[in-house]
């Protein structure tokens, strides 16, 4: 597998996503939000944190095992991470992650490139760099 693959769709499946894409300009649309239980998370992080931060420099926050669990989601389902360009299908084969987030400065959205080959230390340092 290379970067990035095309896949020629067939006439049905160009019509079906015109109008899915109709459907979606069109339709109001609904944020969903699901609860998940962090408990493992918190107590792993709090027994690591202080070795974490003396080895690395940073703190051991949340947003790298959101990313890492972000990026695990998008190798199990992997049309999530693809994108249409006219009648091609383009699997995309590495996990850019984008996190949002608010600064004095207003809404920063860094962007991770190959956030699947980054540790949790490089995750939590670019996150650290741009606050």
């Amino acid at each position: 597998h290379g970067l990035e693959e095309r896949v020629k769709m067939t006439r049905l499946r160009v019509t079906i996503a015109k109008r899915l894409k109709e459907d979606k300009e069109s339709a109001a649309m609904v944020t969903t939000f699901n609860e998940v239980d962090m408990q493992s998370i918190m107590k792993m992080r709090e027994e690591y944190k202080e070795d974490f931060q003396r080895k690395y420099s940073v703190k051991l926050g949340f947003m790298s095992f959101f990313v890492k669990a972000s990026v695990v989601a998008l190798k199990n389902f992997p049309a999530v991470n693809a994108e249409i360009e006219r009648d091609h299908i383009i699997d995309i084969n590495y996990y850019n992650i984008s996190i949002a987030f608010g600064t004095d400065r207003g809404l920063v959205v860094p962007v991770l490139k190959k956030a699947d080959e980054l540790p949790f230390a490089d995750i939590e340092r670019h996150i650290f760099s741009l606050s």
